[in-house]
């Protein structure tokens, strides 16, 4: 579970800085001195202090001794990691919820396709796509374990919007999402928790590929 804040104007600048983040704005390997982001915000050191804390908690933020804290870079390998946890989890509360999706989430979760198929943005895409994914999920019941996956989905952002700036990732991820849907319109928990895995599977390998070839950002020694 993600850590309590003290302030609201801590979860504030983590959602901020969370952003930005997921657009690139701040790159790996950047580094995110207190007293700059207190100044920044127009607050002091503690609230600045908590909000890298909690991106520390959610795999964002690495604090390295006499640096500080950086923009945490995920290898290849610990990508891969995070989407067999994922695969575990989502297929999971997919398995739970098929059952107990309404007609209103189904015009969602059809709606959110249609825009999805429009979106040329990567970034952009890439939160409809966990709209669309939160929305399959919701009806499980385990907030615990979906409050894990969104963590889990906010580590890789970034690097879904690189995969996904590829028009042919984009048209493949869109057919997955109706062929996986299709099946939770029949109330076939098996075939479309088994469609999930093959999508999720997908998308890491694709990503490893990608970061197999990128040049790792140096790290504070």
């Amino acid at each position: 579970m993600t850590r309590a804040f003290t302030t609201p104007t801590a979860e504030w600048i983590a959602a901020e800085l969370r952003q930005e983040i997921a657009r690139g704005v701040l790159k790996a390997g950047q580094p995110l001195p207190q007293e700059e982001i207190a100044a920044r915000f127009g607050v002091s050191k503690i609230p600045a202090r908590e909000a890298l804390l909690q991106l520390r908690a959610e795999g964002l933020v690495t604090f390295y001794p006499n640096r500080g804290a950086v923009v945490s870079q995920l290898s290849a390998e610990e990508v891969e990691e995070i989407y067999a946890m994922r695969i575990a989890l989502e297929t999971l509360a997919l398995r739970r919820a098929v059952l107990h999706l309404t007609r209103a989430d189904f015009v969602r979760l059809e709606g959110l396709i249609v825009i999805m198929d429009e979106e040329p943005a990567p970034l952009k895409w890439s939160e409809l796509n966990w709209e669309f994914h939160a929305t399959l999920y919701r009806p499980c019941g385990m907030p615990r374990l979906l409050e894990t996956v969104r963590v889990l989905h906010a580590n890789v952002q970034r690097y879904v919007a690189m995969y996904l700036a590829n028009p042919e990732h984009h048209a493949e991820a869109q057919a997955q999402h109706r062929a996986i849907l299709a099946t939770c319109r029949q109330g076939d928990a098996d075939a479309a928790t088994t469609l999930l895995a093959q999508h999720l599977q997908h998308a890491a390998d694709k990503m490893r590929k990608l970061l197999d070839h990128h040049t790792p950002t140096t790290q504070p020694a």
